[in-house]
């Protein structure tokens, strides 16, 4: 059924007249009456009766009245619901308590009622997530896409924020005294990380990491969940891991866990954007003018080789102001 046919025979019943209907509906009177001629074929019944005082409905007409209503406005508040800024915007991260969860947590506080809807797409394959974006499931998604070439069409990837990486021990661990460390210090630590997914962008990040510094990664046993990866390392006096420094991790006073700075060069981890090429959310404006707004990292930076470098403030690509940027090996001391 014709919804404009509706809204014609609902906005003459309101009016009276089939002129002011087609006035308020910017179309010619002849439109009207031929849309309301098409509706009655179609129900097989007559809708109104012309009278000089304009147009009257016909008992049929009452009767179909209140449903016409119902439609035209459910039809109104779907399009309502898609319209430019109506609809909540959708963002997928790793989880809750991740630095993507924190930034977009920054950004909402930053510009109170926006309507944001944020989500865990429950796939490991950053290709599943460009896939989402694609489908529309949502609007972006914080992963990252190591090869390009893999990506959908209408899918794009920009960077988003490095994540400078911490490590994270307990009192009894040799290094926990330390106010900061450089990555040739963790050399011959465990370095405990698991429930790294095969084919995840950290996985990738990680064995690059490994092979640049000599660094012993530990992805072995399942990933019980933090509260046990919390518990093991206030435990142990010889296990570490490795945490973005933005993500939220709270554990027990008693636990007395250290995060520490790795620096000369700080790791970070590069997350990226997924966003669609075309019709991409109103809203998505203003979160990537938020993401232009963080600090970039200070002095040497590693970076794996896939990295997708920050944007400068006049358009170009390149590492951070004042930085010196390495992806993907890092000279080993002799």
């Amino acid at each position: 059924m014709d919804s404009e046919a509706l809204r014609s025979f609902v906005r003459v019943v309101e009016l009276g007249r089939f002129q002011r209907a087609a006035d308020e509906l910017g179309v010619t009177q002849q439109a009207v009456s031929k849309r309301i001629a098409a509706l009655e074929r179609e129900l097989g019944v007559r809708l109104f009766v012309r009278t000089g005082r304009g147009a009257e409905l016909t008992p049929d007409g009452r009767a179909f009245l209140p449903h016409a209503r119902s439609i035209v406005a459910g039809v109104e508040r779907a399009v309502a619901a898609v319209g430019p800024g109506s609809r909540p915007l959708r963002i997928d991260v790793l989880g809750r308590r991740t630095a993507q969860a924190v930034v977009l947590h920054e950004y909402w506080r930053s510009r109170p009622g926006t309507a944001l809807d944020v989500v865990t797409l429950r796939v490991d394959d950053p290709r599943e997530a460009a896939a989402a974006v694609e489908a529309g499931e949502v609007d972006a998604s914080f992963r990252t896409v190591t090869d390009p070439a893999a990506l959908p069409p209408e899918v794009r990837l920009i960077h988003a924020f490095d994540s400078p990486l911490e490590l994270l021990v307990g009192p009894g661990h040799p290094l926990a005294s330390a106010r900061t460390l450089t990555p040739p210090r963790l050399r011959k630590h465990r370095i405990w990380v698991p429930g790294i997914a095969p084919g995840s962008e950290w996985a990738d990040f990680y064995d690059q990491l490994a092979t640049a510094f000599d660094l012993r990664i530990d992805a072995a046993g399942p990933h019980f969940g933090d509260e046990v990866l919390l518990d093991t390392l206030a435990e142990s006096a010889d296990v570490a891991t490795l945490v973005g420094a933005r993500d939220r991790y709270v554990w027990p006073a008693r636990h007395d866990l250290r995060r520490i700075p790795v620096v000369e060069p700080v790791l970070a981890h590069p997350l990226s954007l997924l966003l669609p090429r075309a019709n991409p959310h109103p809203r998505l404006r203003g979160l990537l003018a938020h993401l232009r707004t963080l600090p970039g990292l200070g002095g040497a930076v590693w970076r794996p080789s896939w990295a997708t470098l920050p944007q400068r403030r006049d358009g170009g690509d390149s590492g951070d102001s004042g930085t010196a940027s390495t992806r993907g090996s890092w000279p080993r001391p002799r």
